[in-house]
């Protein structure tokens, strides 16, 4: 019998992208799935802080073992910024065409647009607390490209790619993205796999 592990996140594009990257290693349930509700608060300065809060909140007030993530987009030519405040860089309305039109008025005049996307994924298992992470480097470009993804994924172009992660589509994506890697590095941990 498989593994159930829940997945703190109202997120749906990130439950479906990592239950592609797991495919059928273990069962990860939803929030909606344990009748959980609640828009858990992430009020951390860091990645790290914020996936611990989550994977603690589920733990705490529901007894699963769970994993929480928080993913930043981290701009070198903005000291790292939008980073832990990506999902509301332009309010609290966790608006992705504003984020990004934000981000690109802010790039208007910078020719550095190296940056990266950085995951982190808390587990709490058995008592236990372990973090992994995944990061993957690229550019940002100067308009949106492409109709898949979500979040800053028309804007942000892979290392060794000439497309933005919105225009590869999602089956590479997940094979390659920052949260692909960090999900993988917790399957590992697990000992599970395809």
């Amino acid at each position: 019998m498989k593994r159930k592990l829940v997945f703190a996140t109202n997120n749906s594009h990130k439950l479906d992208e990592v239950r592609q990257v797991v495919g059928n290693s273990f069962d990860i349930l939803s929030l909606v799935d344990i009748n959980c509700h609640d828009d858990i608060a992430e009020p951390g300065e860091t990645l790290e802080e914020n996936a611990l809060i989550k994977a603690r909140y589920v733990k705490n007030k529901y007894g699963y073992d769970c994993f929480g993530d928080d993913t930043g987009l981290e701009v070198n030519a903005l000291n790292g910024a939008p980073g832990v405040y990506s999902a509301r860089y332009a309010g609290d309305g966790h608006d992705a065409k504003a984020n990004m039109k934000k981000l690109l008025s802010e790039l208007k005049s910078i020719t550095d647009r190296k940056a990266c996307f950085r995951t982190v994924i808390a587990l709490s298992l058995d008592g236990k607390e372990y973090l992994f992470e995944g990061r993957i480097d690229g550019n940002i470009i100067d308009e949106e490209k492409g109709g898949s993804g979500f979040g800053y994924d028309p804007v942000f172009v892979p290392d060794g790619y000439q497309q933005t992660f919105a225009e590869l589509g999602v089956d590479l994506k997940n094979t390659i993205s920052h949260r692909a890697l960090a999900v993988k590095s917790l399957c590992e941990f697990l000992g599970v796999s395809d």
